[in-house]
């Protein structure tokens, strides 16, 4: 399920100089926040909640997954250059699961750590508050890159669309319309983080650890499924 070449090409196409700078400004960004929060003596659990929910995995986490996720397979579809890494005697399944542990590595570096540093900055350990969020980022990371590593299978327009249910969906249609908040890994995250909390803290999700525990294994599983069988087209359109 995990192909070394396959890897390190994956590695190198989503950490260039150009896209990795693009990585690191929102991580910096919520780590600057954090400090300054704290530089002025503004730092309570309260306000950390607010800026690790509402920013870190509100923003910071879906966008980083959007980037990893689709960059980790689309570039190679759109230009073509997956073909001669379809003709190699790799199975389709390792191809995509490679790419999957990549992504989640590159959006766990640079979105979970960065949750759980600004955390220990703003409250340390207080309420487990960082501990929570960065579980939270944890498993919001890995159902992002399914979710967007199969965009970047089926979609030409794979940044787009992820960037409309991260930005539009989620943060929009999320605050406004309650029904939608069922449908958002957002939500499901964050009742992991309520879970992990203690009783003080003002964390809450629309949705119950229940449901978004099971939604959260079918989005991965589901998203990583329907990869594979898109790959498996794309060989025989190779082909043909």
């Amino acid at each position: 399920m995990y192909d070394p070449t396959v890897a390190r090409l994956t590695y190198r196409a989503l950490l260039g100089r150009r896209r990795a700078l693009i990585l690191m400004v929102l991580p910096a960004l919520l780590l600057l926040i954090a400090t300054l929060v704290r530089v002025f003596d503004a730092s309570t659990d309260d306000v950390a909640t607010q800026l690790l929910s509402g920013f870190a995995l509100a923003t910071l986490v879906p966008l980083i997954g959007v980037i990893a996720g689709t960059g980790a397979i689309g570039p190679e579809i759109d230009d073509g250059s997956i073909v001669y890494l379809l003709s190699k005697p790799l199975k389709r399944s390792t191809i995509i699961c490679t790419k999957l542990f990549v992504a989640i590595g590159v959006t766990l570096l640079f979105s979970a750590l960065p949750v759980l540093l600004a955390g220990f900055i703003l409250v340390g350990a207080s309420q487990q508050i960082a501990v929570a969020f960065a579980i939270a980022a944890v498993v919001a990371s890995i159902a992002y890159c399914s979710l967007f590593l199969l965009l970047g299978t089926v979609s030409r327009n794979a940044v787009v669309i992820g960037l409309v249910y991260a930005l539009v969906w989620e943060a929009l249609f999320g605050s406004l319309v309650p029904g939608a908040r069922t449908l958002s890994v957002q939500q499901w995250a964050l009742a992991l983080a309520e879970k992990v909390t203690g009783s003080g803290v003002d964390v809450s999700s629309a949705v119950s650890l229940p449901t978004a525990a099971v939604l959260l294994v079918v989005v991965t599983v589901g998203g990583t499924w329907f990869a594979v069988d898109r790959l498996r087209v794309l060989k025989l359109a190779g082909e043909e």
